[in-house]
């Protein structure tokens, strides 16, 4: 099967889809690893509003994508970066998706595993709060998060980074939170290459000064502390920082760009996954997971690498535009009638990015109906300025 795509340098090319082995609909078999896909949210593309300022949620297909994940055996990470949570998705609408989600769980059964984050994002951004304030905040969100049945991800604030004078600061917010925690929760460190907003967090803008602050707070709090996701990027400081962890403290790779090496570690350690891209390749890292399970390295590796050039296509800066990705990816494969973002950001990613993106998903054998998917594809470019006849001849000509 050909499809005619543009390249970065304007010229059209045609590509021919490569055929992928199947991929599962279900889990084959347990793993020894836990894994949370950050799961995407489905909006109404019918809704009467202005989508750059209200996001209206397609309640019954965002709900079938958790099931289908759950299906997969992968927990759904709820109301993160990845369903736009403050980029479009607001705390009144994250907590209708939580509540929904954890209903969902229970109607699924013990094997849906749900967290959810818990912010400060109905403090309006672009204005100075106090530490008090930022407690009360998170203090709120915890009672209703709880109050739905779900656990909690522990998500970095953009106003304590904004209030913060110091580490002592982040202490004190973290220390105040975990001591009223119900249970062990897990803490997420955001990188600011993921929102710019989010830079200096921990009181410094190194990292390796920023992980000594970090790693303080949980050891002062390791028995209400069960993980901590790590999202910076760089394969060095998770691997440095997952050595250092307590005892009973689990490494959550947020890594989108090393997930593979470090989920399967190094004889010593590794870490568990919360991760945006399972939402893409789910069937993928479902069957890897698998595999690595029953001890086989080779298969986990066959399955997982093809997809870390799309994961680092789709992550690529600006990383806070991934979410464009991601959606494409679901339509793609049909778990949506179409290719609509929360805040317009279906507009985020250039013509060429998306081409380049249906490639690799090709290649990593994540494209789970490949006529589907080209006819999407072909409907999108023409909307784009791809007309197939005239790009059927001038790919002939080049």
């Amino acid at each position: 099967m050909d499809i005619i795509l543009p390249v970065s340098s304007g010229a059209l090319e045609r590509y021919t889809l490569k055929a992928g082995e199947p991929l599962p609909r279900r889990a084959a078999g347990p793993f020894n690893r836990i894994a949370y896909s950050a799961a995407h949210v489905t909006v109404n593309p019918f809704a009467d509003i202005d989508p750059w300022l209200k996001t209206a949620v397609d309640w019954d297909a965002t709900l079938s994508y958790r099931r289908y994940l759950w299906d997969l055996g992968l927990g759904v990470a709820e109301a993160m970066d990845t369903a736009q949570r403050g980029m479009g998705v607001d705390w009144p609408t994250s907590l209708e998706l939580i509540t929904r989600t954890a209903a969902e769980a229970r109607a699924y059964g013990a094997n849906a595993l749900l967290a959810s984050g818990v912010g400060t994002d109905q403090l309006a951004n672009g204005r100075d709060y106090t530490i008090d304030e930022i407690i009360k905040a998170y203090e709120e969100q915890c009672t209703a998060i709880h109050k739905a049945g779900s656990r909690f991800i522990l998500m970095a604030s953009r106003a304590l980074a904004r209030a913060a004078a110091r580490p002592e600061d982040y202490a004190r917010v973290y220390d105040r939170i975990l001591s009223q925690s119900p249970e062990p929760v897990i803490l997420h460190w955001l990188g600011e290459m993921f929102d710019p907003a989010l830079a200096g967090y921990w009181g410094h803008d190194d990292h390796w000064k920023a992980m000594d602050v970090c790693l303080e707070i949980i050891k002062a709090n390791a028995s209400k502390v069960a993980g901590i996701k790590v999202s910076l990027l760089s394969e060095e400081k998770e691997v440095s920082m997952r050595a250092r962890l307590p005892a009973g403290v689990e490494m959550y790779t947020g890594d989108d760009f090393n997930y593979p090496t470090l989920i399967a570690g190094d004889g010593t350690h590794h870490s568990q996954a919360l991760l945006g891209i399972f939402d893409a390749i789910a069937p993928a890292a479902s069957a890897a997971l698998t595999a690595l399970a029953k001890g086989d390295r080779a298969a986990y590796d066959r399955l997982m690498d093809p997809t870390v050039p799309l994961s680092r296509h789709i992550f690529k800066a600006p990383t806070q535009f991934y979410k464009t990705g991601v959606v494409f990816l679901a339509w793609l494969n049909g778990f949506q009638s179409h290719f609509t973002l929360a805040n317009g950001q279906e507009s985020a990613r250039a013509t060429v990015h998306l081409a380049e993106l249906f490639r690799l998903a090709d290649q990593a054998g994540v494209l789970l109906e490949s006529e589907l998917a080209c006819t999407r594809m072909c409907n999108l470019m023409a909307v784009r300025g791809v007309e197939p006849g005239v790009a059927s001849a001038r790919a002939a000509a080049e």
